[in-house]
């Protein structure tokens, strides 16, 4: 059982702060092997949704509104720990992260900078590409939209 919970960055505790870092650290920096600085400031303007399950957090995305990082509300960190894989926690992660962004910010589209290895994954909730295949530190990405 995954218990979810949002708040803003002033609302977060220092271990959830610690929790949520630790976990994009550990996904984005130490698995993919990617040397990037990601604290962005961006997070002080998002809201932070987390999964947490026996008291690890299992599943983790911040939300964007509007013109923080696209004309458009966004979805971004999207990440689960890798002992919880396999589970469909990155699916109930994505549901909940376009319900809770919907319930902030009213429905409207949303734009995702992807990794291109997960289009698939995120074409199943009906996001679609739009342009071209770049590089973000090293990865490849490709910007998708859900109308």
């Amino acid at each position: 059982m995954i218990t979810w919970t949002c708040k803003t960055f002033t609302e977060l505790t220092p271990d959830e702060l610690y929790a949520i870092l630790r976990l994009r650290s550990e996904v984005f920096v130490v698995e993919q092997n990617c040397v990037f600085l990601d604290m962005d400031n961006k997070d002080q303007k998002c809201h932070h949704l987390m999964g947490w399950r026996d008291g690890k957090l299992v599943g983790y995305s911040r939300l964007l509104g509007s013109g923080i990082s696209y004309v458009e509300s966004s979805i971004g960190r999207v990440v689960t720990s890798p002992a919880a894989r396999g589970f469909g926690v990155g699916r109930d992660l994505l549901d909940k992260s376009i319900e809770t962004l919907y319930r902030l910010y009213g429905k409207q589209s949303i734009r995702i900078g992807a990794q291109c290895y997960l289009t698939k994954f995120y074409e199943s909730f009906g996001f679609v590409q739009k342009g071209e295949i770049y590089l973000e530190d090293g990865i490849e990405h490709i910007e998708m939209l859900l109308l």
